[in-house]
């Protein structure tokens, strides 16, 4: 189905009636946009998923209330503190989602409200008061024609919510549905605190589908653990984050109800934009120099080669072993043992690749000889792919993880300061 969707620029706005906008609120100490507002000329249905933290932030216990009705119309989110363990969190929260319903005319039940940063501050709500009407203009404005159609707002709504993120993060396709062009497009954040199982990142997803919330539901709860649940950078789980999928029905095509044709055209469009962001906040792990990619091949199920997968990436001698250009491949084979899972490991072949090539280091399960000059070569490239083939099965799975430097280190050593 691929050949049917093609990447575009765009990001949140590019779905039609979606807006977005992001500005410098004096969250942060910098001077780098630190609140980001998504509207939707209509309301949407939305699908999500949270944090596996039990300590969740004040704002994602909002959310969660809000969006327990499957409905929402627009995401305000600040970066520099999350909003967690904080006495007046909730208070905070509420009446951010009742400034921007005002601001914008709609119910503050409909809003999704979500903060990034450092645990344990106590937020202040004069910046929201004073910033959340100017977001608000800068959508409206946007929505009625006056910024000439200009999209900058999806860029600048993803720098706000970045945090020690070096690049920002977006994706956007386009495809067909019954003749109607429809589009996905996303933005995220992540760096740090990032461990899978639907923790460590904001990600959110705007979508002119028409297609019912139990659709919604299920492609983005089966979507995630291909992609977004794949991705590790630290072994640490977040407190705040979460997916917000919100679908505004505005391409006119037949309402998706059912898992036919166009329900899977659907999901692989979503899959398409998860696995680039995916693979973007891989790459801009705290410190990180090198994205690594892991693909478990021929596993006997599809949960071990997730497994596996995920193992190997989250290694921390196999990331240092990156970082160093060392082709420590025992390194790697000690992660696929101690993987969950019942598997045979006695016929497992290792290749490690980039676009500088590819070198075979184990095959069958035992050591071969291969030249470790070309294999330095290969793993000095900012890109590898660690790819791990069990011959003991169909299942194939795919792990995003980056390099452990001693960058990563520095900055978390001094996160706060």
């Amino acid at each position: 189905m691929k050949e049917k969707i093609s990447f575009m620029d765009g990001g949140v706005c590019a779905p039609k009636g979606f807006y977005a906008a992001g500005m410098f609120a004096g969250f942060k100490k910098s001077k780098k946009k630190d609140l980001s507002l998504v509207y939707s000329e209509k309301v949407c249905d939305a699908a999500a998923a949270y944090t596996t933290n039990k300590v969740k932030g004040a704002t994602l216990k909002v959310t969660m209330d809000h969006l327990s009705d499957s409905r929402a119309r627009a995401i305000i989110t600040n970066s520099g503190y999350a909003n967690t363990l904080a006495p007046n969190g909730v208070e905070i929260a509420l009446r951010t989602c009742e400034l921007t319903g005002a601001a914008l005319g709609i119910d503050p039940r409909d809003v999704v409200v979500c903060s990034t940063g450092v645990i344990g501050v106590s937020p202040k709500i004069e910046p929201f008061e004073k910033n959340i009407p100017k977001l608000a203009k800068a959508v409206l404005d946007a929505a009625d024609g006056a910024d000439g159609g200009k999209h900058y707002g999806a860029s600048y709504a993803a720098e706000g919510i970045m945090t020690t993120d070096t690049v920002k993060k977006e994706a956007a396709v386009e495809f067909k549905l019954g003749g109607k062009t429809c589009r996905i497009g996303a933005m995220a954040k992540g760096s740090g605190m990032i461990n899978p199982n639907m923790a460590t990142m904001l990600v959110f997803i705007t979508t002119d589908v028409d297609i019912s919330p139990r659709l919604l539901r299920n492609a983005l709860k089966n979507d995630i653990n291909h992609s977004l649940n794949q991705i590790s950078i630290d072994g640490d789980t977040s407190t705040n984050d979460s997916v917000v999928l919100l679908a505004n029905g505005m391409a006119g095509n037949k309402r998706l109800e059912s898992f036919g044709e166009g329900f899977h055209v659907f999901a692989e469009a979503l899959n398409m934009v998860t696995v680039k962001l995916a693979r973007m906040i891989a790459k801009d792990g705290e410190g990180a120099t090198k994205l690594i990619e892991c693909r478990v091949e021929s596993a006997p199920t599809d949960e071990v080669a997730m497994n596996i997968a995920k193992t190997v990436i989250r290694s921390d001698l196999v990331k240092t072993a990156i970082f160093g250009s060392d082709a420590n491949w025992g390194r790697i084979m000690c992660a696929v043992g101690y993987a969950p899972g019942n598997f045979n490991t006695d016929n497992v072949e290792v290749v490690l690749s980039s676009s500088a090539g590819a070198v075979t280091v184990c095959d069958a399960s035992f050591a071969v000889e291969f030249d470790e000059d070309v294999a330095k070569k290969v793993l000095g490239e900012d890109e590898i792919i660690i790819t791990v083939n069990l011959h003991d099965g169909m299942a194939d799975a795919l792990a995003f993880g980056c390099d452990m430097t001693y960058e990563y280190v520095r900055i978390n050593g001094m996160y706060r300061t």
